[in-house]
């Protein structure tokens, strides 16, 4: 007896449930996949492959001024292009055994939360924040602020895609939170001289004059 015929739809309908399946499982797999690895240590922790270019050689010393390694000096110099890009609102970013949130921009986690976003070249930035705030408080204030209805839809997706990694992060059994501390370099603020005080006259105006 051959087997119920499928559809078109359904037959599409089943592979597109399949293909959600997988990418969650992958997802599931990957998302706090930075153990140590065996063999060669990777250059980049995105995905790479090798491959051969012929440039001037200006611009080969132009390159190694920038890195030694040329591949390094190109990854550099695109940066402020993948800047344009658009990312996830927020994300691991790994090199070795460790991996960082790095998160889109927003004025509002600032505000809710009280940490510090440290830009990166490019586009999105690090969270930093003081001692006295820790980890656990600061999941329990992206959690309070996801459920206020005043976050725009883009602020809200990088509340909710923090809340996904710390809570991930805090109940895998391959990985640990750890708070470190970051140096930060903060540019002065210019002091404002008062300005003089002036007495207008007819015919125009002349320095006032304070008396001992």
């Amino acid at each position: 007896m051959r087997p119920p015929r499928q559809t078109p739809a359904k037959f599409l309908r089943k592979i597109r449930i399949n293909a959600r399946i997988i990418h969650r499982n992958h997802l599931k797999r990957s998302t706090f996949d930075i153990g140590p690895r065996r063999g060669r240590p990777r250059k980049f922790e995105a995905p790479s492959r090798a491959m051969t270019l012929t440039l001037p050689e200006y611009v080969i010393e132009a390159l190694e001024a920038i890195d030694g390694d040329l591949s390094r000096a190109i990854v550099r110099l695109i940066q402020p292009k993948l800047a344009k890009r658009p990312h996830p609102p927020a994300e691991l970013a790994t090199f070795g055994s460790r991996a960082v949130i790095v998160v889109n921009p927003t004025r509002t986690l600032e505000e809710h939360t009280g940490v510090h976003l440290i830009p990166l070249p490019d586009g999105r930035a690090l969270i930093s924040f003081d001692a006295p705030l820790t980890i656990a408080d600061l999941e329990l204030m992206i959690e309070d602020a996801i459920d206020d209805h005043r976050l725009s839809t883009s602020d809200q997706a990088v509340f909710k895609a923090i809340a996904d990694l710390l809570r991930g992060a805090r109940r895998s059994k391959t990985v640990q939170l750890q708070q470190r501390n970051i140096i930060v370099i903060e540019s002065r603020r210019a002091e404002r001289r008062p300005l003089a005080r002036s007495s207008r006259r007819t015919g125009g105006s002349s320095p006032a004059k304070f008396s001992a």
